[in-house]
């Protein structure tokens, strides 16, 4: 980190962009909403700075007021100030439009985080760079061989990249090729707005190492904006914690681990699931964040806060000194660690029910089975070509799911974990019926659900009870749900279908009952309420609600806390549990973070599943995945997975960032083109399923047995 010293040691500022008494604001019809308010904050030259906070706080207004770049009929006021060197300033709001647009891209660039939405679609990569230099009245020629060597630095073919068109690329490619374009005018800030958020562990992490080493390499300033603090942990310098468009505290990283002031910084650390971390020492924030229209008066998390006080409630703290290099804004924060401990200790959290201790119901395994998939395979034809090729051309296979077998029992939870593309969801929507296999079966209690579908069997369970016993939870709930239907009726309608003898009065009070059992309450007034009106968390409730309501054996839940915020994603996962005590329902349980797989599992005693490329490579109990991995895919995407507390193995355990192509995926063990590992035998050969230390965990890998021609096979040279 670029930080000069006294010869007192005390820090000495040398800031590359500083904004003082910044504001951001919007009219609106219920009145003036604060999105920025009364920021004071530096960005020092040469460091990466991470700003997090949860959705709604004022990160991603942080970074567009950097630029003045807030858009109508947003109003930014206070100083925004650029040092282009140390003896030179510059006022960054007071640009005209000219000189606005060459100070965006060539002093200080911008990556989003949506990479896709921010090219253009018809033209191709090439295109993009060489429109970007001429608008700058730059070398294109020069500017080109520039753009090639980023691509380079990237882990990319730069030809390939730049003769494709956007949608021709992964999403972890389009994203660094958006870092390259930010770069290609060589600017000395990077602000980049959750760049990763869209991506899975590996190709976050892949993307944090490549950062790491073109802030070295160009010299630059970061600035990183995200949601999760165990993310930007591996990067910052520094952290800002914002909350309700303030600044709660500013430190340097390993300080906001291990010594944070601010009460919100410490609630946000114990509510970040985590895998290095004991699950009893994660706990949910209560309440919930501010009205940005009706902000709290005072400090704007004390209807939330432990410590508050009359004084708090009435005066809104500043940035308060703690020492030489940080800052927090709660007039506590002397008696912040004292008070609010970061590790929870067991008799703090024990509970009539378990004693403080997690409870694994011994009979767990021996269950019925409610779910069975035999050999699954669920195929999918693709044509790359247009209409033409679609008649006359050999349709692409896309092997999604390729013969899989999984036991779903009673009370169960089965979480599977992979990267986009390898196939959970795809096997999730097959076990409760909603794509039928092209191979292989699935069976409810038995019941091959869609011989009982098709009438070609005489079904000893009616299609009705399967279809009702088996429910979905989307990742997305705001597009699962109506929005022309309020929530009353969204939740009356499967009811009346379903259990047509109860009256409306009925419905209407199992509704309201529901409501208030997942905390959403008064429940008479979220009733009214149509899905744009609701929180994040509260869709998703009503979500869990609708498939709750047919008192299901089985609920998919397909990502459905990754668009919650960090700090709900604890509680969200404990309603779940709690509900499924209530009800008897198992879980599938999908998921790209290995954090959160962890969390649900072991609270249940379930098993985490590992797909890569249409394969159940590994399960097994998340104690036996997590210590004692078998695959090396296992191992990759446990070193992927963000963490708060233990140092970090640098060494990366995969050869490759990009996953093959599906339509056409590699010989013998699919993996073994990214394998650390590999032999010549894992490229001729397709493993078995071969068991671990348990009759629960099993691995489809050749290192799994002591004895294999593996351990003779020539290892694989790398393919990179």
């Amino acid at each position: 980190m670029s930080v000069m010293l006294d010869e007192e040691g005390s820090v000495v500022e040398d800031p590359i962009v500083e904004v003082r008494n910044l504001e951001v604001s919007f009219g609106m019809e219920r009145g003036t909403s604060k999105v920025v308010d009364d920021i004071d904050l530096s960005v020092r030259r040469g460091e990466v700075l991470g700003v997090v906070g949860e959705s709604g706080s004022g990160k991603s207004m942080l970074a567009s007021a950097m630029l003045d770049a807030v858009v109508e009929p947003g109003r930014t006021n206070g100083e925004v100030t650029y040092y282009p060197s140390p003896d030179e300033e510059v006022d960054v709001l007071g640009f005209d439009k000219k000189e606005l647009k060459q100070f965006r891209w060539e002093e200080i660039s911008m990556v989003f985080q949506g990479a896709m939405s921010s090219f253009n679609p018809v033209m191709n990569v090439r295109e993009h760079f060489k429109e970007t230099l001429r608008a700058h009245d730059s070398d294109v020629e020069e500017g080109m061989e520039r753009a090639k060597q980023l691509l380079e630095d990237l882990y990319m073919q730069p030809d390939r990249v730049l003769d494709s068109y956007p949608h021709e690329l992964s999403g972890g490619m389009q994203q660094r090729t958006l870092i390259a374009l930010s770069l290609v005018l060589e600017p000395k800030v990077l602000v980049m707005d959750e760049p990763t958020a869209a991506l899975d562990l590996l190709m976050q992490r892949s993307i944090l190492d490549l950062l790491k080493k073109l802030k070295e390499a160009y010299d630059l300033t970061l600035v990183f904006i995200t949601h999760d603090l165990p993310l930007v942990t591996e990067l910052a310098d520094r952290i800002a914690v914002m909350y309700a468009f303030q600044l709660a505290e500013v430190s340097p990283t390993e300080k906001i681990l291990s010594d944070p002031r601010h009460p919100y910084t410490r609630a946000l650390l114990k509510a970040t699931p985590n895998i290095s971390v004991p699950i009893d020492h994660m706990q949910p924030i209560e309440g919930s964040s501010p009205d940005p229209v009706n902000a709290p008066t005072g400090c704007s998390y004390h209807p939330r806060c432990p410590l508050a006080d009359e004084q708090c409630r009435t005066e809104d703290p500043e940035l308060l000194t703690v020492d030489d290099d940080r800052s927090a804004a709660c007039f506590y924060w002397e008696d912040v660690p004292s008070k609010i401990p970061l590790s929870t200790e067991p008799d703090t959290i024990t509970s009539p029910e378990t004693n403080g201790e997690r409870v694994v119901d011994p009979t767990h395994d021996e269950g019925e089975t409610v779910m069975g998939l035999n050999d699954l395979e669920l195929h999918f034809e693709t044509s790359e070509g247009g209409i033409i090729d679609s008649f006359f051309g050999e349709p692409d296979i896309v092997r999604a799911v390729d013969g899989i077998d999984l036991d779903i029992r009673e009370k169960d939870v089965v979480a599977l974990v992979g990267e986009s593309g390898c196939g959970k969801t795809s096997l999730g929507k097959a076990a409760i019926g909603i794509h039928r296999p092209t191979g292989g079966n699935v069976e409810y209690r038995g019941q091959d659900i869609w011989e009982a579908r098709d009438g070609r069997s005489d079904e000893e369970i009616p299609y009705d009870v399967i279809r009702r016993s088996l429910q979905i939870i989307h990742q997305d709930p705001g597009s699962s749900l109506n929005p022309y239907h309020r929530v009353l009726r969204t939740l009356s309608l499967p009811l009346k279908k379903w259990n047509p003898d109860m009256s409306h009065e009925e419905r209407e009070d199992y509704v309201y009952t529901m409501l208030e059992r997942v905390g959403i309450t008064p429940p008479e007034d979220y009733a009214q309420r149509y899905p744009h009106q609701l929180s994040g968390g509260e869709k998703q409730r009503v979500a869990l609600i609708r498939a709750l309501l047919m008192n299901p054996d089985l609920i998919l839940a397909d990502e459905p806390i990754s668009a919650l915020d960090v700090s709900l994603r604890v509680e969200m996962m404990d309603l779940m549990l709690e509900l499924q005590e209530e009800f008897g329902t198992s879980y599938l349980f999908i998921s790209h973070d290995l954090s959160n797989a962890r969390y649900i599992t072991e609270k249940t005693d379930g098993r985490i599943g590992v797909m890569y490329l249409g394969e159940l490579v590994e399960i097994g109990p998340v104690d036996e995945i997590l210590e004692n991995p078998q695959h090396p895919y296992t191992k990759a995407l446990k070193w992927a997975t963000p963490e708060l507390e233990e140092e970090r193995d640098e060494e990366r355990p995969i050869r490759t960032i990009d996953i093959p192509d599906p339509i056409d995926p590699p010989s013998g063990c699919r993996f073994h083109t990214r394998c650390p590992e590999a032999r010549e035998v894992c490229r001729e050969n397709t493993p078995a399923k071969y068991q671990g230390e348990s009759d629960r965990h099993t691995a489809a890998c050749f290192r799994s047995v002591k004895d294999h021609e593996y351990w003779d096979s020539e290892p694989l040279e790398d393919e990179e």
